[in-house]
């Protein structure tokens, strides 16, 4: 019973089939941040959000070499108190916007690389869909306790 922040970039991106370009990045985290803020006055407790601007530095880096410096500093300034990271063991789902399909397993150590490097929290969801919402809803309910 609480509120769920989509993904911005999605929004964004249906516009143009899926394109991504580096200017877009500045764009995507001030949405993300927006969405988020707007949303979680009406939380209840827990506010679960698609995407973080963290992981935007990451598709920044992936896709462009770099990320804005003020998209970093964004990044830093917001925390969560739980990520859900999820691991590559299920099939790839193709559609416009999903990017990497043969080099999943590196972008997913990219992703815990950098929760790690900026000492976020996480827990690592893997197994089934039946599994993985199992875990989630474990994970999120210790994180509550």
């Amino acid at each position: 019973d609480t509120v769920y922040v989509s993904e911005f970039a999605r929004g964004l991106l249906d516009l143009t089939g899926g394109r991504c370009d580096a200017s877009d990045i500045p764009l995507i985290a001030r949405g993300q941040a927006a969405a988020e803020d707007s949303l979680v006055r009406r939380a209840n407790r827990v506010i679960f959000c698609d995407t973080d601007i963290l992981l935007t530095t990451v598709w920044s880096e992936t896709l462009f070499g770099d990320c804005p410096t003020s998209v970093r500093e964004m990044a830093l300034q917001r925390n969560y108190d739980l990520y859900l990271l999820l691991d590559v063991d299920v099939p790839w789902v193709d559609d416009a916007q999903r990017f990497l399909p043969l080099h999943r397993q590196e972008f997913f150590n990219r992703c815990r690389e950098v929760l790690d490097q900026n000492g976020r929290r996480y827990v690592v969801i893997r197994g089934s869909w039946a599994e993985r919402l199992e875990t989630s809803i474990a994970a999120v309910r210790t994180m509550m306790e």
